[in-house]
């Protein structure tokens, strides 16, 4: 009996260090690193826009998380998102040439300026879904890569 009472003991001791430390893991803030690449010249700004769910991916502006943009100084060029939870995000790029802090498109609706997403889903006749876009936060660091596209 004494044994079995050791081994529960112990069991139980167990899970309790592995629930706090997932527990612990959750409740960080995280850093994201977004690296774009894909410039085609240094005209202008880079925005960025990070998204916590498929509301209003990838262009409402009211439904942003965090977003920054910042004038191209070098290429690739790197733009750093902080305190983020633990979670499912997709980012939404575009390169801003003319300052406007919007994506410019054509009378069809084909954007004039580079734009990209997370994970670089194939663009076919619209943005991506959010589920195509998407990654998981889970640590204290968090590097991702986007390559701009431009018709």
């Amino acid at each position: 009996m004494l044994k079995g009472l050791r081994v529960n003991i112990l069991l139980l001791a167990v899970l309790g260090n592995l629930a706090w430390s997932f527990s612990a893991r959750a409740n960080f803030n995280g850093k994201l690193s977004v690296e774009i690449d894909g410039l085609k010249n240094k005209e202008g700004q880079v925005c960025a826009s990070v998204f916590a769910s498929s509301e209003g991916f990838p262009s409402d502006r009211d439904r942003v998380l965090q977003k920054q943009c910042i004038k191209i100084t070098a290429t690739p060029l790197t733009i750093t998102f902080e305190n983020l939870k633990a979670g499912s995000y997709a980012v939404a790029v575009f390169h801003d040439q003319n300052n406007d802090r919007i994506l410019n498109s054509n009378a069809f609706g084909i954007p004039k300026e580079g734009f990209g997403f997370s994970r670089n889903p194939e663009i076919r006749t619209g943005a991506p879904k959010f589920s195509e876009a998407a990654f998981l936060v889970a640590g204290p660091n968090t590097n991702i890569q986007i390559q701009l596209k431009y018709f």
